[in-house]
């Protein structure tokens, strides 16, 4: 029994640790810094980039959005991949001004894929772009994206995140606690990593990358969360990314559960074949650069990890209450604080963050009271995929035909 008394406090130590450090980061989310000052002052040319799979019902908003920006005309040019497309997406990009590729490849069918073929192209041209911006095809941009984006490359930035906001919050419960989480990692996770120097994350779409930068590689990327794994290719270099939250992008979340689990479980997948891929380099980096930027990045991958000890640790306080170490009143205690940290917590954090942000919350009500389902459904989707991981890519379909005019 006194091994599992043993276990059982290296747990509680490890789990604690690591959410402290998460608490500690996110409170420096508050603190109002100054902006960087401009060390060049530069119009930069620019590409837009729409990867996009049959997404004729919503692609003309987003180029539409791009054709609005407060930013010089000749100086963005909006390319879109049609990528092994087989309705009306190229013909319909085409009529709206884009330049397409058109793209089939029936085994390598990932956005990473068909951005490292599109780039590679650039590369080859030497085409004179500064700069590319990544969008998914359901996107809509705020009409200053590019003009603060502009402004980061600027101050010195090479890759930066923007503002991924939900178009569709409260069309549903799912999409709802979409929002939520993106809202929640928004401040919390991204602008409190920036704050304190270390790295926010590449989050998918809306966001910049200095054109140098991969001329060297491409975008060589191999897991189904290409986001991430660039990210992390970056932070093991030693590479900070950037954030604007003033360069807003808002896209469509799935608002039935059935979508969002396999959404979310290939999101979980790429985080698994990145922690296969990214964790020993991630460690080495640690190591080598000896900086809290890589040690952050590290403890990011770690995540899943994280989730499994907090199990083993529910494991163990039943282990020792079976064995008469542990009163039945002290197995509920134990097992209600983990219950409390993991399903009433993120509602309290939720509110405070729409609060700060001063985002309505009465249509939210219903989206709040069911976000512990949501992430929930997360820690099970998680548990899914270590058993049984699916690395089949799978397409979401985006149907929602809204108006930058309608969210901004």
């Amino acid at each position: 029994m006194d091994y599992l008394y043993i276990l059982q406090q290296a747990l509680i130590w490890i789990v604690t640790i690591f959410w402290l450090y998460q608490i500690m980061v996110s409170v420096s989310s508050l603190i109002k810094l100054k902006d960087k000052p401009l060390l060049v002052k530069k119009d930069h040319k620019f590409m837009a980039i729409i990867p996009a799979h049959n997404e004729e019902a919503v692609i003309v908003n987003l180029i539409e959005s791009l054709k609005k920006q407060n930013y010089p005309k000749d100086l963005l040019d909006i390319y879109v991949i049609a990528d092994n497309c087989t309705d009306q997406t190229a013909k319909i990009a085409k009529e709206h001004g884009a330049i397409v590729y058109e793209r089939i490849d029936e085994v390598h069918k990932t956005k990473g894929y068909a951005m490292n073929w599109f780039l590679n192209k650039m590369i080859q041209k030497n085409a004179d772009y500064d700069a590319f911006c990544v969008f998914d095809a359901d996107n809509i941009v705020d009409e200053d994206f590019m003009k603060n984006m502009n402004k980061k490359l600027c101050q010195g930035e090479d890759i930066v995140q923007g503002y991924r906001d939900i178009k569709n919050p409260t069309d549903s419960w799912v999409s709802a606690g979409y929002a939520i989480f993106y809202w929640t990692m928004n401040r919390f996770y991204h602008l409190a990593r920036y704050n304190l120097g270390l790295s926010p994350l590449i989050n998918g779409t809306g966001f910049m990358v200095r054109f140098d930068l991969i001329k060297k590689e491409g975008w060589n990327t191999k897991t189904l969360t290409e986001d991430i794994e660039f990210s992390l290719k970056n932070i093991i270099k030693g590479r900070k990314i950037g954030w604007a939250i003033d360069a807003k992008v808002y896209d469509e979340q799935p608002i039935g559960f059935r979508q969002s689990w396999s959404q979310r479980s290939r999101w979980t997948v790429g985080h698994l074949q990145c922690m296969k891929y990214y964790t020993t380099d991630l460690v080495k980096s640690v190591k080598e650069h000896k900086s809290l930027l890589n040690f952050d990045g590290l403890l990011y991958i770690l995540g899943i990890p994280m989730m499994l000890l907090t199990f083993l640790l529910l494991g163990v306080n039943l282990g020792i209450y079976m064995v008469d170490g542990m009163t039945f009143t002290e197995l509920m205690e134990n097992y209600g604080r983990y219950l409390f940290a993991t399903f009433l917590m993120p509602i309290a954090t939720a509110i405070l963050i729409m609060v700060l942000d001063k985002r309505p919350i009465k249509p939210m009500l219903k989206g709040l009271a069911l976000y512990p389902l949501f992430m929930g459904s997360w820690i099970l989707i998680n548990i899914k995929c270590i058993i049984k991981p699916n690395t089949k890519w799978e397409k979401i379909n985006h149907v929602r035909d809204v108006k930058i005019n309608e969210v901004a």
